[in-house]
Order: C-alpha cells, then structure tokens, then sequence
C-alpha cells in the first residue's frame, strides 16, 4: 500500500483517523541508530507500525521492530510522544491519519538485520551519516531525540 506525507502542507487531505502507532530508537553497542528504508514511500526511518487491538503498546514495540528488521528489542523507556495534528498520513486506500507515534527507546537483545516485505533495507547507522539519507523531518526528529537522550520525553 503507498503511503504520502505530509508536513505543515496546507494542501494535505483532511485525516479520517487517528492510530495508536510506534517507533524504536535502537542502538548498537557502536551508537548506531537501527534504520528500516520503507517499502512504501523509500524513506529512511525508525522501525515502527500500529498497535494491535488486545496488544500492550510495549508488545507493538518488540513486534514490530522485529517484523521489520529481524532484531529483538526490549522497551527502555520513551524518546517522546509526537501527535503534529499538521502531520497527516494518507493511504491508497482513502485512510487519512493524523499523526500519533509515541517513540520508545530500546534495548537490543539479539538477531541479525533482515528485510520484511515493509523494508527493502535494514541498517546500523552513524550519527554522521544521517545527513544523506532521506529521513522525514518528523522522523529525523525523533532521531534527534532518541540521540539527545532528553531527561523528559517530548511531547508534542
């Protein structure tokens, strides 16, 4: 399914829903943030994806991040909670979200990168090479907060 962003985009569609959704800030024992590049839209960003209905947000976390990339994780604690109402979401289908991701840090257990049919790549990155890669803005947000190591989570 192909997925559009839009960022303080005046002529982005009106959203129809809102979802509970997640990202992982991981590290290596390097600081390598763990980065999926998308199926849907090629960019760059965090492993992550919807909360299951009967599923803990911490389980959508660890499910999801191994989905995507073949690495078990356990939930650390929380990077921040990002809910833009000026970040929406729209699909092929017609569904139109509003932005709601709460980013959680996490710590690595074990695995090894894997594509999933929702990431053509999984890599170990740098800090110094975020700047080539094509990351949304309120991806490489979350980034740069996960790196900040913020004594409070952001919320906004």
């Amino acid at each position: 399914m192909a997925r559009t962003e839009y960022f303080h985009d005046p002529d982005a569609p009106t959203p129809n829903r809102i979802v509970v959704a997640v990202t992982a800030f991981v590290l290596d024992q390097h600081g390598r943030v763990l980065l999926i590049r998308r199926s849907d839209n090629g960019l760059w960003a965090l492993p992550g994806g919807a909360q299951d209905v009967g599923e803990y947000v911490a389980e959508t976390v660890v499910r999801e991040t191994h989905e995507e990339t073949g690495i078990t994780v356990e939930v650390a604690g929380i990077v921040g909670i990002y809910s833009d109402p000026n970040h929406i979401i729209a699909y092929d289908d017609g569904e139109v979200r509003q932005q709601f991701s709460i980013c959680f840090r996490a710590r690595y257990l074990s695995g090894e990168t894997t594509p999933s049919s929702e990431s053509t790549h999984v890599a170990w990155i740098a800090a110094p090479e975020l700047d080539a890669l094509d990351i949304h803005a309120s991806m490489r947000l979350r980034i740069d907060h996960g790196y900040a190591n913020l004594d409070e989570p952001y919320i906004g």
